[in-house]
């Protein structure tokens, strides 16, 4: 593989990735409004706002789909292969996102690893997002 052909497939796969993560934030951002979480998102620029906190969640939701976009253009592309890695990208965003960088950022440090009802939910919530950015991801992947 040339320097070119490498460039080309790894814009190709952050592309896929940011438009895969967008599309899995939004599932998981109407889940998020169902359950009257975006304000709380919205805290984190000290904003509380569902709209606000609607954009910020949608910021992240590329952001980590970028990054899924850059690991899974290496895993093979396989419906199931993509709920697995979807799956597992969840979890490690629901770990790092939820259970440690929002209690953080929010200065809820007696919160960070406290697993109760709602971080149950945003368990939920985060492997739907995986799994969603990672089966939008393949078809856009062999298409950008």
């Amino acid at each position: 593989m040339t320097a070119i052909t490498a460039t080309k497939s790894n814009t190709s796969s952050l592309k896929a990735g940011i438009v895969a993560g967008l599309a899995g934030g939004l599932v998981f951002g109407m889940m998020m409004g169902m359950m009257g979480m975006l304000p709380m998102v919205g805290m984190l620029i000290g904003v509380d706002s569902a709209l606000l906190g609607f954009i910020v969640h949608m910021g992240i939701s590329a952001t980590i789909g970028a990054i899924y976009g850059l690991v899974a253009t290496r895993l093979p592309q396989s419906w199931g292969g993509a709920v697995i890695a979807g799956m597992v990208n969840g979890v490690i965003w629901w770990i790092l996102g939820a259970l440690i960088m929002m209690p953080l950022m929010l200065g809820m440090t007696d919160m960070i690893f406290a697993i109760g009802q709602t971080q149950w939910l945003s368990l939920m919530g985060h492997l739907i997002f995986g799994v969603v950015t990672a089966l939008v991801f393949i078809p856009l992947n062999k298409r950008f």
